[in-house]
Formats: C-alpha cells, structure tokens, sequence
C-alpha cells in the first residue's frame, strides 16, 4: 500500500504586466503536491525565471501532519551557473540550515525559535500560496501578522540559500470565482502586504484553491516588479 493517498501536479506561466512586455511569458513553474497516509504533506516545485539574470530553482519541503515545516532542500542557478544549495531542518526550539555557495562559501546556521516554525519561504510560487494556510479563516476577512523564515532575502530567491527571519502580513479579502487557463474555481483571494525583506516588497496579491490544499490559481505583483502568475494545468490522484 503507497504511503501517499493523494498527489497533486500542475504547471504556472509566468508573465509580465509590464506596459512595453505585457503579458510575456517570462518564467514558467511545474510543483508537485503529496499527501501522505500519516498526514504529512511533501510540496517540491520547479521553477524558472527567464529575465536576466537568469534564476532556476528546485525546491523541496515537508510538512508534518499539524502542518509545520519539518525539512527543506533548495538549489539555485542565477545567470545559468550553479549559485548554492542548502538543507535546512526546523526543531520545536531551532532551525538549521547546512549550504554551500559560490558567494559566500560553506555555510552553518542554527536559529533560535521561541514556538516551533509556522511556515518557511522557499521562493516557489506555490510555496508562497500555501503559506496562505497561516490566516485563520475563522477570524473572516482582515489582516494577520507571522513570523516565518526564507531561504534568501532577495525578491526572486536568488542568493544563499541561507536562514533569513521575515514578519509576514496577510489579508483575506475573501472568495470569489475565477477562471485561469487551468478552468475555473472558487478561490481564496489573499494579499501579502508586507515581508520585512532590506527591500520592500510590493504589495502581492493571490487567488489560492478553496480549500485544503491552497493551490496557486493566480498571483499578481504590483510596484517595480509587474509580475503575474497563472495554473495553466492541474491533476489530482488519488491513490
């Protein structure tokens, strides 16, 4: 009997909103979902960003079965060289980190944590919509903060990777239906409306499936960046 009961695969494009370039493709990720029989959750994506300089990431996290991370794998390419990888490992009072890069060489990190990890940023797309599985949706449409860690400080992901620590702000504005190239859906539209990155991001706004899972349907960034993200395919396997 397979240890995954469920398995969830899908595709987004990348675009730009850009006035000179919009709607260009500009990037393209493919993810992989697995609910195991114990209630832990494994989601590895790969993605890539075509503008310059060029980034490539795979990632691949674990969740155990009261959702909280347990494990992370990332490694990056920027301008179409081998940039670092790391391991990273998340204990009810410490997180650790284990990398190797080009830029700052053989990294080891241990971070003290107050509460066991809530979430952790890997820069994928789909990772930062099930981050959205944070907002207690008990609460109705508002505003929550978290504390959260990412595997790089950069808005694309693309240095370390490394432990850095973000306080994240949420806001459910609430559902609505939504047709992507994938079909249409009742989604959950969230906002990320501040990070605590050295840059500030813009504000970034999400349509995730209504449900367990919170798969990306459409994100949207506004600011210097333009950017959007659509589910162009979407699987579901029940094993």
């Amino acid at each position: 009997m397979s240890g995954v009961i469920r398995s969830i695969t899908g595709t987004l494009r990348y675009t730009s909103n850009q006035a000179h370039r919009r709607g260009a493709e500009r990037g393209r990720e493919s993810f992989r979902l697995d609910v195991h029989r114990d209630g832990s959750r494994v989601l590895a994506a790969h993605c890539e960003i075509d503008d310059a300089p060029a980034v490539v990431r795979d990632v691949n996290l674990r969740l155990d079965a009261d959702n909280l991370p347990q494990e992370c794998f990332v490694r990056i390419a920027v301008g179409g060289q081998f940039r670092g990888s790391g391991w990273f490992a998340f204990g009810p009072t410490e997180a650790q980190c284990e990398s190797t890069t080009t830029v700052e060489g053989r990294i080891s990190q241990r971070f003290p944590l107050q509460a066991p990890l809530q979430a952790f940023g890997n820069h994928a797309i789909i990772n930062d919509s099930y981050a959205m599985s944070l907002y207690d949706l008990s609460q109705g449409p508002g505003k929550q903060t978290f504390f959260m860690l990412l595997s790089s400080p950069d808005h694309r992901g693309a240095t370390g990777p490394m432990i850095f620590p973000v306080s994240l702000a949420i806001e459910y504005v609430g559902e609505e239906e939504i047709e992507v190239i994938a079909g249409r859906f009742t989604a959950r539209h969230f906002r990320i409306l501040d990070v605590g990155m050295p840059e500030e991001h813009p504000d970034y706004d999400l349509w995730v499936t209504a449900d367990e899972h919170y798969i990306v349907l459409r994100a949207t960034v506004t600011g210097y960046m333009q950017t959007a993200y659509e589910l162009d395919s979407y699987a579901v396997v029940e094993h």
